[in-house]
């Protein structure tokens, strides 16, 4: 590790800047954090690469930047006679300059690159790669993490997150690099000289939003209504600014209060703790204004704008809605609103992933629609839509949504969407307002009718090597010495993903699931209630998701004996986890 970080703090390949930063780190003999930056390279994951800004080879830096892109020559050279790529980038700091070098390194490689003039979602990235029938994309972002983390994802060319097998290909090209200075390079003033690099101006954006606005299930509703609606809107400092207002704008919505507060592009996110609209603290400023505006609700995005959080005011009271119940609305809505209208299509399907909630099967399949569940991850969502779409059976995507906030509500790209579902989320409201409900309301109806179905999700967090190790035997415990009850929950059938099979405890029966392998663990209960944990792929942490549904007794019953069973099963997996 040591002569590692030597060795980077002598080399002249790297900036002077870099080479300092390590050498103070080892004039102070900070052996604790040069291990963390040494000890391993950094891992192109499945998506791509992700960690914390700074020097070293498990850090986030301009040489990991052009390692990960000429991984990505090699096998675009490889796949494609005469290659392309899209470039976005999002707010957080560097990103601008990652993405610069990323541009550079595909220049130097004989390789097309379109770049946007200025930042923009993740949703504008998969746009453009497929308006320009390109070979692949970049996002450089690091999504909802903390301001210190910046990330490069990886899309392929149908404009989704790259899958198997072009995923392993660039990882293999990715580890078989061992010395920065044979990646080919060129400074970006001379990559534009090259006219290799062409900007994708805003008509390209114009594109996208006119497609939105297509979209809209009950236009008429908003012509005559839109006045009726206030909602707080923002970005958090993201790149959700511009698109998010723009469609609202076009599609008539003029009561929309943004938080100016958090309009600035900043990657330090000053006015959060952690940019993640999943949690209340993130929206903060939004709530506030809603309640000095009394607006409707309030709604924020994330810094590349692909995951959505909402707070509703419901008799005078605040609720924060969780990404299932988000979607569920959203899915509901569309279903209906589709069949109200006379626009449901023939053969109508919707693909979520395994450990989004399952009161969405049920909705889809009372309404005769179609359910595909998929891996955690978006990537695997839009694959399953390619995978549809090759098949040629007329078949028509509706939804694509993950319990972790991720929506998709079109076929324009392959990714999860802050933009559309924010204008679906404003039509929905205005809706149910006309009809003297909030979104809360419209959320008890469909508990009414279909049950009551109560999803948590769990992190445990273990940081660095050790961290590391420590999921690993977390794990093992739960799939080699698995329990036979969890907190009285008696279980009947257990997933392994790594197989892919389901085992039937009680007859023995061993079911192959066609679904790719992945480090995931099902958990299937006799009352009907399911478990689920799996590592993290992009942070040290191990996810355990709850799932418990209820269907007899009054409303409040059944969300009382929901959260007391969910808390139990809480409390027996930390104790659990703790022994391993």
């Amino acid at each position: 590790m040591l002569k590692r970080a030597r060795d980077w703090a002598s080399n002249n390949y790297f900036s002077k800047e870099s080479r300092q930063e390590i050498q103070k780190l080892l004039d102070q003999n900070d052996h604790k954090e040069l291990t963390e930056r040494f000890y391993k390279s950094m891992e192109f994951g499945t998506g791509g690469i992700r960690g914390i800004i700074g020097a070293g080879h498990n850090r986030m830096n301009v040489y990991n930047v052009r390692k990960a892109t000429q991984a990505m020559s090699d096998v675009l050279n490889k796949t494609f006679d005469h290659p392309s790529v899209a470039i976005s980038y999002d707010s957080r700091n560097y990103s601008f300059e990652f993405a610069k070098e990323t541009a550079s390194v595909f220049t130097a490689n004989n390789i097309r690159v379109y770049l946007y003039k200025r930042l923009n979602p993740v949703a504008l990235l998969s746009f453009a790669v497929r308006h320009f029938n390109a070979s692949a994309g970049v996002m450089i972002t690091a999504s909802h993490n903390p301001p210190e983390y910046n990330g490069y994802k990886a899309y392929w060319n149908d404009g989704a997150q790259v899958i198997p097998p072009y995923d392993q290909n660039i990882i293999d090209a990715y580890n078989a690099i061992y010395d920065y200075a044979s990646i080919k390079s060129m400074n970006f003033e001379q990559a534009l000289k090259s006219e290799l690099i062409r900007w994708i101006e805003e008509d390209i954006e114009n594109i996208y939003f006119e497609k939105v606005l297509a979209k809209t299930i009950r236009p008429e509703l908003i012509k005559k209504n839109a006045d009726l609606l206030k909602v707080v809107y923002t970005p958090i400092h993201g790149t959700g600014l511009v698109p998010c207002t723009t469609i609202l704008q076009k599609l008539g919505f003029k009561n929309v209060l943004v938080v100016k507060e958090q309009t600035t592009y900043d990657g330090n996110f000053p006015t959060v703790k952690s940019p993640n609209p999943e949690n209340a603290e993130a929206l903060k400023m939004a709530v506030d204004l809603l309640n000095r505006e009394n607006a409707d609700f309030a709604i924020g995005t994330d810094p590349d704008d692909d995951r959505i959080g909402v707070a509703i005011k419901h008799q005078n009271q605040i609720h924060y809605l969780s990404g299932n119940q988000l979607g569920t609305l959203m899915l509901h809505y569309i279903i209906t609103g589709l069949l109200d209208t006379k626009k449901m299509p023939s053969k109508p399907y919707i693909v979520k992933t395994i450990v989004t909630t399952r009161l969405q099967d049920k909705i889809a399949h009372h309404f005769n629609v179609h359910v595909e569940n998929t891996l955690t991850g978006f990537k695997w969502i839009c694959g399953k839509m390619k995978e549809i779409e090759e098949t040629k059976q007329g078949q028509t995507f509706l939804f694509g949504t993950e319990e972790s906030f991720g929506f998709l509500n079109h076929d324009m790209v392959r990714d999860k969407d802050g933009c559309a579902p924010v204008a679906l989320l404003c039509e929905m409201a205005l809706y149910y307002k006309l009809k003297n409900m909030t979104l809360i309301d419209a959320l008890d109806a469909i508990y009414t009718e279909f049950g009551f179905h109560h999803e948590d999700l769990l992190n445990l967090n273990y940081l660095g090597k050790e961290g590391s190790e420590k999921i690993k035997r977390i794990m093992k415990l739960f799939r080699e010495n698995t329990p036979k009850s969890f907190a009285g929950e008696k279980l009947i059938a257990l997933e392994d993903y790594n197989i892919p099979q389901k085992i039937c405890l009680q007859t023995h029966k061993i079911t192959s699931l066609n679904i790719p392998k992945s480090d995931v663990l099902g958990f299937y209960f006799a009352s009907g209630n399911i478990l689920y944990c799996r590592p993290s792929g992009t942070e040290p942490k191990i996810k355990f998701y709850t799932m418990i549904k209820e269907t007899e007794g009054t409303l409040n019953t059944m969300k009382d004996n929901a959260k007391r069973k969910t808390k139990e099963l809480i409390q027996f997996i930390k104790e659990k986890a703790d022994q391993a």
